[in-house]
């Protein structure tokens, strides 16, 4: 059987990244998280104060993109690969409301997009990936013999959100969420360079009214399909 290239784009929360795991899973593939490189280089731009709610030296962040070094390390005892920034283990801090209240400005940035969608290329060569993001099917791989698009309504993205991130500790309301993805949705929609839309040729599922099994269920028929297709 011909591996493929599977391609899941779509909002933050729609449950992309979670459904991405489990199809890598059941395949025996590579997933890559695109989100989480992203995430790792807002994270250094925090670190390294070059964005603030006052202000965002990009020409600052340009110049330091050379430093930054992103790798997948595969964790056994969670099952799936984690994300290290030069070197650290940045999977929990790349994944707190403060990066997410940044990570769609950083993502505007053309430099940082262009690095990024290199790597993610490379990472994708022999095909047995499946990647999410938001310009996964437009950008990446525009060849992906399965583009999913998912979509879910803004508050049942910011309910999840919350959920989540309330388990994990944090201490945030639900309208915080619901302004955060909000914006974050708007953002990744009207930014100049690959804005987050869905390829013609993506399959578009609203995970709105569905549980992680369901979806699970729904794209794992259409990814059979498509095996059978190019066998």
């Amino acid at each position: 059987m011909n591996n493929i290239t599977i391609a899941i784009d779509g909002f933050s929360s729609t449950g992309k990244s979670t459904v991405a795991k489990q199809i890598a899973k059941e395949l025996g593939y590579v997933f890559v998280d695109s989100g989480a490189m992203y995430r790792a280089i807002t994270l250094f731009a925090i670190q390294n104060d070059f964005i603030s709610q006052e202000a965002f030296d990009v020409a600052s962040l340009v110049s330091e993109l050379h430093t930054i070094e992103l790798v997948f390390k595969f964790n056994q005892d969670f099952g799936f690969a984690e994300m290290y920034l030069n070197g650290k283990n940045v999977e929990k801090e790349i994944r707190t409301i403060e990066v997410s209240s940044f990570v769609s400005q950083v993502s505007t940035i053309s430099e940082v997009r262009q690095q990024l969608v290199k790597q993610q290329q490379e990472m994708g060569e022999d095909k047995g990936v499946v990647m999410d993001g938001r310009d996964i099917g437009t950008v990446v791989f525009p060849e992906a013999e399965l583009k999913i698009f998912m979509v879910a309504s803004a508050e049942t993205k910011a309910q999840r959100r919350y959920k989540e991130l309330v388990g994990r500790g944090d201490k945030i309301t639900y309208e915080q969420v619901l302004e955060n993805v909000k914006e974050r949705d708007f953002i990744d929609s009207h930014r100049e360079d690959s804005p987050l839309i869905k390829a013609e040729d993506a399959i578009e599922i609203d995970s709105s009214h569905l549980n992680l099994e369901e979806v699970f269920e729904v794209l794992m028929q259409l990814v059979r399909m498509t095996l059978e297709d190019n066998e």
